[in-house]
């Protein structure tokens, strides 16, 4: 199966994190995922967080990359994110407590990817996950909607 790839690079800056949720965005619509749609929104969140903490915990520049099943989206498949950094140091998932405000990123990954893990890339790593995508639900009509109201009455 054929898959699209698309890649940026990322500095170690901050004001990175937001640049590569609005690059994401725009290529996952690009490649039929509609910035509404659950999945969209999922990889964005996933995306923040491995670039997150490429920019905070390395200091380094690093490498986006989408990884996206080809179209038509309606058919199911599996959207692979990857971010490489020139850290050989391994991501190492922390306990977060209370109102700490970070140490949440890699459990978030845990829990909203299908899978993830990570590996080493030359002199650095590459820290990936994957989400699977179910084929599209047929739409709704009219009558469906009246059906689940009455079954289901305020």
């Amino acid at each position: 199966m054929q898959v699209l790839q698309v890649q940026t690079e990322v500095r170690p800056d901050p004001a990175e994190v937001g640049r590569a949720r609005r690059w994401a965005r725009s290529r996952l619509a690009g490649s039929g995922i509609e910035a509404d749609e659950p999945l969209a929104e999922t990889l964005v969140l996933l995306i923040s967080e491995l670039v997150t903490n490429a920019v905070v915990h390395t200091g380094c520049p690093a490498v986006l990359r989408l990884l996206l099943p080809p179209a038509p989206q309606s058919a199911p498949g599996t959207v692979r994110v990857e971010v490489a950094d020139v850290s050989a140091r391994p991501p190492r998932p922390r306990q977060a407590e209370g109102d700490d405000t970070n140490g949440r990123g890699l459990a978030l990954v845990d829990g909203l990817a299908d899978r993830w893990g990570w590996q080493s890339d030359g002199g650095g790593k590459r820290i990936w996950c994957e989400v699977d995508r179910c084929g599209r639900p047929e739409p709704r009509t009219a009558d469906d909607a009246a059906a689940q109201v009455a079954a289901f009455p305020i």
